[in-house]
């Protein structure tokens, strides 16, 4: 299976932890760390075919939904990561930055603080980068943009011209650049309101398997379907 082409970008919701869980009877808890070391080996193949920029959806607003003790439990693993001195040196080596998108009044102060520190730590670099959409969803991104905009009227005293690129800096997604290509893992072929600015071109790509089966070699069938694809953008 030949690799044609790479995309620049890649956006991934990796769907299906809980049902992995489920089916292999272990614990939500479990089948959620394994969701997050899954996304470090793809992080890692990525790298290996030149991706310069991913990310990732790994917490949504309308997860809030979910049952407080398996938030919490989560979030408890991604703080274990954000603090874990051997992924923070795997960035430093791939000189990669990391970043976090979303509203991160609703996360925990703990959690919030150790993912601004990696954030600060990172920040220089200009290699690579990853963003981790937490506390993310797209009606509110834009909903945010038009307020943030609102308030620059009201601040300056005059309408001010919006155009694609004035109004994407008041998205809280703003750094995010347009992206290629979009997996998203677990059979589920919808987007859920994932980066609505960000992939009005992007190629689709739906994963059969739930997210902690998804290998390297799913991954490298993925990239060999995008580089099968003509994208027009309109014209």
């Amino acid at each position: 299976m030949q690799v044609r082409k790479v995309p620049k970008t890649i956006a991934l919701i990796p769907d299906g932890n809980r049902r992995w869980a489920s089916s292999h009877r272990i614990s939500v808890l479990s089948g959620y760390q394994l969701g997050v070391q899954k996304f470090i080996d793809f992080s890692e193949w990525c790298l290996e075919y030149g991706v310069k920029n991913i990310t990732v959806w790994a917490f949504s607003t309308e997860n809030f939904r979910r049952p407080k003790h398996e938030i919490n439990a989560l979030f408890k693993i991604y703080k274990k990561a954000a603090t874990d001195p051997k992924i923070l040196s795997r960035l430093h080596e791939n000189r990669t930055r990391f970043n976090v998108i979303g509203d991160k009044s609703l996360l925990p102060k703990d959690l919030r603080t150790s993912l601004e520190i990696v954030e600060g730590q990172t920040m220089h670099y200009k290699d690579r980068v990853i963003n981790m959409l937490i506390g993310y969803g797209g009606k509110e991104d834009i909903l945010h943009a038009v307020k943030e905009y609102a308030k620059s009227v009201i601040r300056i005293g005059k309408v001010i011209t919006l155009t694609d690129s004035t109004f994407k800096k008041y998205l809280r997604s703003y750094a995010i650049p347009d992206i290629d290509f979009v997996i998203r893992t677990s059979n589920e072929e919808r987007i859920s309101g994932f980066l609505p600015w960000q992939i009005s071109y992007s190629e689709l790509y739906f994963a059969d398997k739930l997210w902690p089966d998804f290998s390297r070699s799913d991954l490298k069938r993925a990239i060999s379907e995008y580089g099968r694809r003509s994208r027009r953008f309109g014209t």
